[in-house]
């Protein structure tokens, strides 16, 4: 669960014109959906098959990252398409995995990712980082809402709908196919690993709103909202794909071993070189006929978008003292991608064949 924390108040996902070579076959659209539970609407982006004739952007295309090509408020293409849920992870947003969501539409799925309030870029503090049952009544929010609506109902197949979801992302994505969290796990693990960055981010005291830095509580968390280990499961989702999940120590052994949901997990590293924040070994042993793969040369940030060049620099001058564009001793971010999304479209197209 790495937690982007300068980077998150130095940047924001854009879309610029972008002049394609040749015609990309998707769509791309910010819907607002209801969201009682958050009492606001939620931000959430769409990208789908569409071979309509219109301008392309760049979807997720900023000072340090490159987007992805797409055709802004495009008709989608007839026909029903199963439906990928996206959750990002924390001090991210769902652009930051146009990547991969571009990838999945490419190959005849509807992608939708909200932009998680309380854990975005420049809306981030700790006391609301562990809320994982927020972020998961999101998702189910958008399959009540898709599955419903007149303009979206018609193309959506609402018996295939998937998740995939990264670091904190990945432990949501867990919690909504019946995963459930441990407080007292998690609190030994942050005693025993006090140095990893969720950990640090809990004991820090500051957060950020509105893109700017301000002073947050720190996290006690064996005091927190018991509410973080209650059962969030949505049995409408019937395949996940988990990536480097947050909380990989934290899960109940007894609700992994209860998940029937068709699921595989990745790990970006090789055993030697993976944190125990996402190591996800142990936890994958104990779901039944879990497919799990690990991307050597890789490190959990290879999976966020390409970086632009000099942005490492730029992030250092900023202050921002994590290596997310340092690409030493690490495989090119483009080939990590390339295997990534071949792992992910298989286990999507297989699970819903």
């Amino acid at each position: 669960m790495k937690h982007l924390l300068s980077l998150a108040a130095l940047i924001a996902s854009s879309v610029i014109p972008f002049a394609a070579s040749a015609e990309t076959s998707i769509g791309w659209t910010t819907i607002s959906i209801p969201s009682p539970q958050r009492g606001k609407p939620l931000s959430v982006d769409v990208w789908y098959p569409s071979d309509a004739k219109a301008p392309e952007i760049l979807v997720g295309d900023n000072r340090i990252f490159t987007g992805a090509p797409a055709k802004p408020d495009a008709a989608i293409n007839p026909g029903k398409y199963p439906l990928i849920l996206l959750s990002h992870g924390s001090g991210s947003r769902a652009q930051g995995m146009t990547w991969i969501a571009a990838r999945l539409a490419e190959k005849g799925f509807i992608v939708a990712g909200p932009d998680h309030p309380g854990t975005t870029s420049g809306d981030s503090t700790p006391i609301a980082t562990p809320r994982i049952w927020e972020r998961t009544q999101d998702l189910s929010n958008i399959i009540t809402w898709m599955a419903g609506d007149a303009k979206w109902a018609p193309s959506v197949q609402a018996s295939k709908i998937g998740v995939l979801g990264f670091s904190l992302g990945g432990s949501t994505a867990l919690e909504i196919i019946g995963a459930r969290a441990d407080l007292n796990a998690y609190a030994d693990y942050c005693d025993r690993y006090s140095m990893m960055m969720d950990c640090q981010w809990f004991a820090g005291g500051f957060g950020f709103v509105d893109g700017k830095r301000v002073a947050s509580p720190v996290v006690k968390l064996r005091e927190f909202d018991k509410r973080f280990e209650q059962s969030n499961i949505d049995p409408r989702v019937t395949s996940a794909v988990i990536v480097d999940p947050g909380l990989a120590q934290a899960f109940k052994p007894e609700s992994l071993k209860q998940i029937t949901t068709n699921t595989t997990i990745i790990n970006l590293g090789s055993s030697d070189t993976l944190p125990a924040a996402v190591d996800a070994a142990k936890l994958v042993a104990q779901i039944a006929g879990a497919a799990y793969h690990q991307i050597a040369g890789s490190n959990h940030f290879s999976f966020l978008p390409v970086c632009k060049a000099g942005a490492q620099d730029f992030l250092s001058e900023a202050g921002d003292v994590d290596p997310i564009c340092a690409g030493k001793g690490l495989r090119e971010r483009a080939e990590v991608h390339m295997d990534a999304a071949k792992q992910i479209v298989d286990a999507f197209g297989k699970a819903m064949n």
